[in-house]
């Protein structure tokens, strides 16, 4: 049915090498369930794969077979949520198998686009899923920042400090960034891959500053893509600043630790200017 890329999985965890294995026989499974046609070649990202298929009535769609850990486990609940509007719609789940089916969309993405462009898509996204309310189920932020030698101790307190601000309860997408955004038949721009998180919007600043990080002209490029990004979301800027510079450090450590270094370069330039800011 399918052919895993080789490397695909490396990195996932423990039991990844099992499930990487299993899953043509689980694509099968899955296709057999809902009557699925293979229609295309199979992609990948870090955690999932995806495969182009056709329904039993000729509609297309896109199988998607994820490693499940805390931050994917609840995907299907938040597209449940989110039911289409803005986000791409979810056809199927099968929690047994790790599979859900979805809508099919085009694989151009707001990485392709201008950023200014990009950036007010998902501004608008983000004021239209601001009242979309999470579930008792749904993660919270837990402030659990751990120290390294390599971070300043007085900018490790400052993200500690900015971590204790009290968190809403709105369904928020903690990796909601330019290639998550894909072009769509029913509605121009859709969100895919949600990570969901009970808390502030002001949350998902970060990863549309340290995407796209190298179009920024020096810290002032920084400061007016932020305040864009505020503007077009209608953020509170004080809380984007503190989630951001606390988000900054935490995926400065992480990148530390998993030896990402051009990754903990950027998000070191982000913390120092958030900190600053």
């Amino acid at each position: 049915m399918i052919t895993v890329p080789e490397g695909f999985g490396e990195g996932l965890g423990d039991g990844a090498g099992e499930w990487v294995a299993k899953l043509p026989k689980l694509a099968t499974k899955a296709c057999a369930r809902w009557q699925l046609t293979p229609d295309g070649a199979l992609m990948n990202g870090f955690c999932a794969v995806v495969l182009p298929v056709r329904r039993a009535d000729g509609h297309p769609a896109v199988l998607k077979l994820s490693w499940v850990d805390d931050e994917t486990a609840q995907e299907p609940l938040a597209l449940k949520l989110y039911n289409g509007d803005g986000a791409v719609q979810l056809l199927g789940h099968d929690e047994e198998l790790g599979a859900l089916l979805l809508e099919r969309l085009d694989q151009h993405s707001l990485d392709d686009e201008p950023i200014d462009l990009a950036v007010g898509v998902i501004g608008e996204l983000l004021r239209r899923h601001r009242g979309v309310e999470a579930p008792g189920e749904i993660r919270r932020f837990a402030n659990t920042l751990r120290s390294h030698p390599a971070i300043p101790a007085k900018l490790l307190d400052a993200a500690r400090e900015a971590g204790t601000r009290p968190m809403g309860t709105t369904l928020v997408n903690e990796d909601l960034h330019y290639q998550n955004v894909l072009r769509g038949d029913r509605e121009p721009w859709l969100v895919i891959d949600p990570k969901p998180l009970s808390g502030d919007p002001e949350y998902c600043a970060i990863p549309l500053l340290w995407n796209r990080f190298d179009e920024l002209d020096g810290h002032r490029g920084l400061t007016d893509r932020f305040l864009a990004i505020c503007d077009a979301g209608e953020l509170d800027v004080a809380k984007a600043r503190d989630w951001t510079l606390h988000r900054a450090v935490a995926n400065w450590i992480w990148c530390l630790e998993e030896d990402f270094e051009n990754m903990a370069v950027i998000c070191a330039d982000i913390a120092g200017w958030a900190a600053r800011t």
